[in-house]
C-alpha cells in the first residue's frame, strides 16, 4: 500500500479553516478542481465532478469535529488505484490563533500504474488544494 501526506499553514484560526473545510459536501467551497458536490444517502456518500466531467465518488468513513477531521474512501473514480482512503485535519498552531495547519493525507494501492505515479498524482492533488484553500482563506 502506498501513502502520503501534505501539510500547509494556512493564514486563518482553526476554527474558520475547519468551518470552509469541515463538511463533507464542502469542497466547491474552496477547491476548484470540483466544481460540482451533490450529497447522497443522508450526507455520507459525496458526488464529485471535476472540470472535466468526470464523476469522483466518495464515502464519508470516519468524522470528528471536536478533532476537526474527516475520512472518506473513494467509491468511484478515473485514478488508477484501489482501497483508497484519506484523511482531511485541522491542527491547532501552538502560540499561534490566527493560522491553523491543514494536513491531507491518503494511502492506495496503485492499479494500472505505479506506487512512484499515484503517490506522485495524490501528493500534487493535496498539494494543489492547499495551495488553493491558502488562496480561499487570505482573498
Amino acid at each position: 500500500m502506498a501513502s502520503t501526506s501534505v501539510s500547509r499553514i494556512v493564514p486563518a484560526s482553526p476554527d474558520r479553516v475547519w468551518g470552509l473545510i469541515g463538511g463533507f459536501d464542502a469542497l466547491p467551497d474552496w477547491l476548484p478542481y470540483i466544481r460540482e458536490s451533490t450529497p447522497l444517502e443522508g450526507g455520507r456518500v459525496r458526488r464529485l465532478k471535476n472540470p472535466e466531467g468526470e464523476v469522483i465518488s466518495e464515502r464519508l468513513v470516519d468524522f470528528n469535529e471536536t478533532e476537526r477531521h474527516y475520512s472518506y474512501a473513494i467509491l468511484e473514480a478515473p485514478f488508477p488505484v484501489t482501497g483508497y482512503v484519506s484523511t482531511l485535519r485541522v491542527h491547532t498552531v501552538p502560540g499561534q490563533e490566527n493560522a491553523a495547519e491543514v494536513q491531507w493525507s491518503g494511502r492506495f494501492n496503485p492499479d494500472g500504474a505505479t506506487e512512484d505515479e499515484v503517490t506522485d498524482l495524490f501528493t500534487g492533488i493535496y498539494r494543489d488544494g492547499l495551495d488553493a484553500l491558502h488562496k480561499t482563506l487570505t482573498a
